[in-house]
């Protein structure tokens, strides 16, 4: 299983196992990750998953839709260039490694 970091803003790191085939999101709630709050499930209508992608691996990512472009748009925390939905990334193997930012806030 890939394995994925996700650094809280206080700079706490948890390193999880994310199986193939599970969005970052659902690996975060799985494993009970505070701040992702995945108020809509997953269905990409809040984004309350919002994550900050490590830059080196932002370009080996899917592109981003427009819709979750639209949405990282209305983020509670600023939207930068490396900002994603976590439940839009779907895991891939080659995640493995993954360091994902939490931000500030998701509402």
């Amino acid at each position: 299983m890939p394995r994925v970091t996700y650094v809280h803003p206080n700079g706490e790191r948890e390193e999880l196992d994310v199986a193939v085939g599970m969005s970052l999101m659902q690996g975060a709630t799985s494993h009970g990750v505070a701040g992702i709050l995945a108020e809509c499930g997953g269905n990409a209508m809040c984004a309350t998953c919002h994550v900050y992608v490590d830059p080196d691996r932002l370009d080996t990512l899917p592109p981003i839709s427009a819709d979750e472009d639209a949405l990282l748009n209305g983020a509670a925390s600023e939207r930068r260039s490396n900002s994603r939905l976590s439940c839009q990334l779907v895991v891939m193997r080659d995640f493995d490694g993954l360091v994902v930012s939490l931000p500030e806030r998701q509402v």
